[in-house]
């Protein structure tokens, strides 16, 4: 059976592919906001990290709002979701927000037919080309939560470096090994995999002679449990000292529990059901945004065509550290994340690595989507690669030295 996140829902959903709703009109301080209805669309259910996390914070944005919700989970990337969605606008939903990359056209499809119905939807790159009104993409810097991540992940790798770590935790250059979990070589993932090793090689370079490298297993699959604890056993076997996922279940951290490997979980925290080995997770807190999407709808106020959100607006943040977190962790996060707010550390700053031994001055990256994945814009500005400035998806796709794809 699956093990769940530490956290639980406020109620139970039905099973996948059908609808829940969920009244949520008291505490509201709008009378009015009572009469709208948010619609959400998920790719899983509960039992997927990545969309408990939408549904959580869908829950408390409708509670805090006063707004009817109705949920559909289980729902693929295929023409079920266009159907699913023009159900929701046939049950009176004003707004519906999809959470899945792969759903994007068929909500696209739907927005395009119901023009007085507004549509969101969760790290899609069209809505700011296509030029349809009520059709909305939305993500966050989530980069940076990812960079706060790893600099937790070196302060554990100091410290185990420090008590002494097995011979094959060294690479042939003398380099401490990680392991990433990454479920497909999109530039979502290849962003989220190297902020995180960016932050991890901060610390570790700064407080050692030594350095970091890293290698990603890949599933092809956001959710597949087996195949993500595959893919963390695996860069064990090749002596992986912590491992880090994007990947959905509770593969990856219930692999390194067993084992008694490190671990960085994403969108929740495992520290209940991985006691000795969890040190942290990053998620996206998409309550900013469903509270701002639903003022809007509520005002009759345009929403943002692409919206990024930051750690400032609350979108971008960390659990609880767990008992595998180095001593002084929280100190040390507090002072890389005081740098990011204030401007003075930028994730992708150019200096601080290198594409086949050199610095990027320019790079050209696919920001205006086509069939193709053409790029079209350059991304480097003052030696900075400018993630989610063009547009909130990520669309950094850069393979850095010191990072090795196994199976891309």
């Amino acid at each position: 059976m699956k093990k769940l996140l530490a956290f639980g829902l406020a109620a139970t959903l039905s099973v996948a592919g059908m609808g829940v709703l969920a009244g949520c009109s008291e505490g509201s301080d709008d009378s009015d906001e009572g009469s709208i209805t948010v619609g959400l669309i998920a790719l899983h259910d509960s039992n997927s990290t990545y969309d408990k996390n939408f549904i959580d914070a869908m829950r408390e944005a409708c509670d805090n709002k006063g707004v009817e919700l109705v949920i559909r989970t289980g729902i693929p990337e295929n023409q079920t979701c266009y159907d699913t969605a023009s159900d929701l606008v046939d049950q009176g939903c004003d707004v519906i927000f999809a959470d899945s990359f792969g759903h994007e056209d068929f909500v696209l499809q739907a927005a395009r037919e119901n023009p007085d119905v507004q549509f969101c939807h969760a790290t899609g790159t069209k809505a700011h080309t296509e030029g349809v009104a009520n059709f909305h993409n939305a993500f966050a810097s989530i980069y940076e939560g990812r960079y706060l991540a790893g600099v937790a992940a070196g302060m554990k790798l100091v410290e185990m470096h420090e008590a002494g770590l097995e011979a094959d935790n060294y690479d042939a250059d003398g380099n401490i090994k990680i392991g990433y979990v990454g479920a497909y070589p999109y530039a979502e993932v290849v962003s989220g995999y190297t902020s995180f090793f960016l932050g991890a090689q901060s610390v570790v370079e700064e407080e050692t002679e030594i350095s970091i490298s890293m290698e990603v297993t890949y599933t092809g699959s956001w959710y597949d449990e087996a195949a993500e604890r595959e893919g963390a056993n695996t860069l064990i076997g090749r002596g992986a000292a912590l491992i880090s996922q994007h990947a959905d279940s509770m593969g990856a951290p219930a692999a390194c529990e067993a084992a008694g490997v490190p671990n960085v979980s994403y969108n929740g925290s495992t520290a209940e059901d991985c006691p000795n080995t969890f040190i942290v997770s990053s998620r996206i807190n998409w309550v900013p945004y469903f509270e701002y999407m639903i003022d809007c709808v509520v005002n009759g106020e345009a929403i943002d065509t692409d919206w990024t959100g930051t750690i400032a607006t609350g979108s971008v943040v960390l659990t609880e550290f767990g008992s595998a977190a180095a001593e002084g962790t929280a100190e040390k996060v507090a002072q890389v994340q005081a740098q990011l707010e204030a401007g003075t550390l930028h994730v992708f700053d150019c200096s601080k690595f290198t594409v086949n031994g050199e610095h990027l001055t320019t790079y050209t990256a696919d920001v205006n989507t086509d069939d193709a994945f053409t790029p079209d814009t350059e991304a480097i500005a003052d030696g900075i690669f400018e993630e989610s400035t063009h547009r909130s998806a990520p669309y950094f796709d850069v393979r850095i030295d010191g990072i090795t794809e196994l199976n891309s």
